[in-house]
C-alpha cells in the first residue's frame, strides 16, 4: 500500500533500492540524473528519502518498460523542474510513435495480403516500370544510400546490375523487399531475423512466413501500450504527491552532494 508523504518519515537509500531489487548506487545514480529529487541530509550527512522519493523511483521504473530509459528519465526529469507540460509532451511523442508503429505494421500486412505467386516480375536488361536506382528508392524510404547496400550485403535486398553502367537496378521485388526490410527493422528485428523471412517470401510467393512474426510484432505493440497505462498510473501518483502539502518530510540540504 502506498504510504501518504505527509506524514511518513525517512527512508534510506537501502529501503528504496531493496523496495525494486536495485543496488544502493543505483538509487543514488538516479537521484544524481534527476530521476529523483534531491536528497535531505541528516545532521552527519547521510541522504535521507522520503515516501515521496519512493513514488518517483516507482513512476520512473513503470516508465521504462513503455516509453525506453531515455525518455521515461527525460520524462522524470521534466516532472521534477516542474515543468509537468514537458513531460506530457515527452509522452505524447511515445503514444505518437506507438501508433505510428502500429501503422507500419499494419503497412507491412497490407503489403504481404498483396504478394503471390506473380507479384515478382521477370528481370529485364534495362530500368523499365517499376525499376530504380539505389538513390531515389533510398530517398523513398528516407534511410541513407549506403543502408541499402547494407541490407544488400545481408542478403535482405538482391538487386541486379545495368549491364552497361554497372549500377544497382531495383526491380518491382526488389523494392517491396526493401520497403519490407525497413519497416521490420522498424518493428525491432535485427538483420539476421528479417534476411531469411524475405529470403522465404521469395521463394514461396506469399506471407506465411511472416505470419509467427506478425503476431510476435502484434503482442510486443500489445504490451507496450499497457506498459504505457502502468507507466501512466504510476507517473499520475506521483504528480499527486508532489501536490500535496510537504509535512514531516525531514531535513532537506540538496547542496550537500556527499
Amino acid at each position: 500500500m502506498r504510504q501518504n508523504p505527509q506524514t511518513a518519515g525517512r527512508l534510506r537509500p537501502v529501503d528504496l533500492a531493496r523496495r525494486h531489487g536495485l543496488s544502493t548506487q543505483a538509487v543514488r545514480n538516479y537521484e544524481a540524473a534527476g530521476i529523483l529529487p534531491a536528497a535531505g541530509r541528516t545532521a552527519h550527512g547521510y541522504r535521507t528519502y522520503t515516501p515521496l522519493h519512493a513514488d518517483a523511483l516507482g513512476a520512473f521504473l513503470a516508465l521504462v518498460p513503455g516509453h525506453g530509459h531515455a525518455t521515461a528519465t527525460a520524462i522524470m526529469r521534466a516532472v521534477n523542474r516542474d515543468e509537468p507540460a514537458e513531460a506530457l509532451r515527452l509522452i505524447d511523442g511515445s503514444h505518437a510513435q506507438l501508433l505510428e508503429d502500429r501503422r507500419t505494421l499494419d503497412a507491412v500486412e497490407r503489403a504481404l495480403r498483396d504478394l503471390g505467386p506473380g507479384a515478382v516480375p521477370a528481370p529485364d536488361e534495362g530500368a523499365g516500370p517499376g525499376a530504380t536506382f539505389v538513390g531515389p528508392l533510398a530517398g523513398r524510404l528516407g534511410i541513407r544510400p549506403a543502408t541499402l547496400r547494407k541490407w544488400e550485403r545481408a542478403g535482405l535486398v538482391t538487386p541486379r546490375r545495368d549491364p552497361r553502367t554497372g549500377y544497382r537496378v531495383y526491380d518491382a521485388a526488389d523494392v517491396r523487399d526493401a520497403a519490407l526490410a525497413h519497416q521490420l527493422r522498424r518493428g525491432g528485428y535485427r538483420l539476421e531475423q528479417i534476411a531469411p523471412l524475405i529470403a522465404q517470401v521469395r521463394a514461396a510467393g506469399g506471407p506465411e512466413p511472416l505470419v509467427a512474426a506478425l503476431d510476435d510484432w502484434h503482442a510486443r505493440l500489445a504490451a507496450r501500450g499497457r506498459a504505457m497505462l502502468a507507466g501512466a498510473a504510476e507517473l499520475d501518483a506521483y504528480l499527486r504527491a508532489r501536490d500535496r502539502p510537504v509535512r514531516a518530510q525531514g531535513p532537506h540540504r540538496p547542496q550537500d552532494n556527499t
